[in-house]
């Protein structure tokens, strides 16, 4: 049984049915639509009317391959002495195996006034702030992460006018480097957002039909929409009302396993702990990483003894821009910097070891995703190149990686 039809564990139900498996298989999830991608819902979904997200599977195919998908149903309790779960129409389902794909939910911030914030992390979501980004509305954006700026971008592209709040003294400073971000900022600039940094939301008032944001220095934002994109908090209350250990996600160990062997979890709702780190425990919220983490949990639940040990991978599209990351940036101790012909930057994080851990760029399109591709094979292969040989555009970075292997 999978719990959660998002990317994660729909994916693994398909992966398992492709694996030869004919057994009983539920997918058991509490959207009531057909499983959908989710990275397009603040971009493509969000930019026109009427528009819907790429659908992972149809009703038809998950009957065909004879998967019990149960929309709209959500799972309530996890009895593990019996293997039940207890959904909340009060029926009890068995299960051999179960996984837990329960992702997150987006991190709502506490602010004192009318709750009328908005977030972003379902298709309902999506319809509801879509239908508030007219021409000249006034949006205040609170969060000046990844969702937070591809709203931002998308609502200029639909005419109005946003203020973006950042309570850190940088954009995505969790994610990439100060120089990444400079030049995503200043492409926000250029289009008009008006962009504050190192403060954040006292309180918010009603207006007349708009509303007043106070911020913390006093200042005031008239806005006649607001939203937020402050991070997300996995979906654990399944796994620890069951007994389960939970630190920043399910704790699972590198097969996606639970103290329980017969419970697995994959995606945004799980911890592991990453090889390429030192073991160190992570939750990595992906897309790259719920496509992988559901192969993967297939394959385990089936009886293989596969490791999870991928390369982190993160994107954004904001603008005609394209951000891409390899690795985690927050492990590097210093960074080295390859300018290329196109005046573009790759910057490749290094650890006290000199071993390549991250690696990050922004340009037009996808045009860096060759060299970040190669640079998530020289952190897998655990590469520590000299960083005159990085730096320099003329040493091949494919040279780089036969070297390594």
């Amino acid at each position: 049984m999978i719990v959660g039809a998002g990317d994660c564990g729909t994916r693994a139900a398909l992966a398992i049915r492709a694996s030869g498996w004919n057994g009983e298989l539920a997918l058991i999830g509490d959207d009531p639509v057909v499983p959908y991608e989710r990275p397009p819902l603040s971009k493509d979904v969000l930019a026109v009317d009427s528009a819907a997200p790429p659908a992972i599977t149809s009703a038809k195919q998950l009957a065909e391959l004879a998967i019990g998908w149960e929309p709209g149903v959500a799972a309530k309790g996890v009895d593990r002495p019996t293997r039940e779960v207890v959904l909340a129409d009060g029926r009890r389902v068995a299960y051999d195996r179960l996984l837990l794909a329960t992702g997150a939910r987006a991190r709502r911030p506490s602010i004192p006034g009318p709750d009328v914030v908005m977030t972003l992390r379902s298709l309902a979501d999506a319809a509801k702030l879509r239908a508030h980004l007219t021409a000249g509305t006034r949006l205040l954006v609170i969060g000046g992460g990844f969702i937070g700026l591809e709203v931002a971008a998308t609502a200029i592209a639909r005419g109005c006018t946003v203020t973006v709040i950042e309570f850190a003294h940088r954009l995505m400073s969790r994610v990439v480097p100060a120089k990444v971000a400079d030049v995503v900022e200043a492409r926000h600039l250029e289009a008009g957002v008006d962009l504050r940094c190192g403060i954040g939301v006292d309180r918010i008032e009603v207006r007349g039909d708009a509303y007043a944001a106070v911020l913390t220095d006093q200042t005031i934002v008239i806005a006649d929409a607001v939203v937020a994109g402050i991070g997300a908090l996995p979906n654990t209350e399944l796994a620890a009302s069951a007994g389960l250990t939970v630190s920043n996600g399910i704790c699972v160990d590198g097969r996606l396993s639970t103290e329980d062997p017969a419970v697995f979890a994959a995606g945004d709702c799980c911890s592991f702990p990453h090889p390429l780190y030192g073991g160190m425990r992570v939750r990595i919220e992906a897309w790259k990483n719920a496509l992988e983490q559901a192969e993967l949990a297939a394959r385990n639940i089936l009886g293989d003894d596969a490791v999870c040990e991928s390369v982190p991978w993160f994107w954004s599209d904001q603008y005609e821009l394209g951000i891409q990351i390899a690795g985690l940036h927050a492990a590097a101790a210093y960074d080295v910097v390859r300018s290329r012909q196109d005046g573009t930057d790759i910057r490749f994080g290094l650890d006290n070891d000199g071993r390549v851990v991250s690696a990050s760029g922004v340009a037009e399109g996808s045009s860096i995703g060759r060299d970040i591709s190669l640079a998530d094979l020289l952190i897998a292969g655990r590469a520590a190149p000299r960083p005159t040989d990085l730096a320099n555009p003329a040493v091949s970075l494919r040279e780089l990686v036969k070297e390594a292997s």
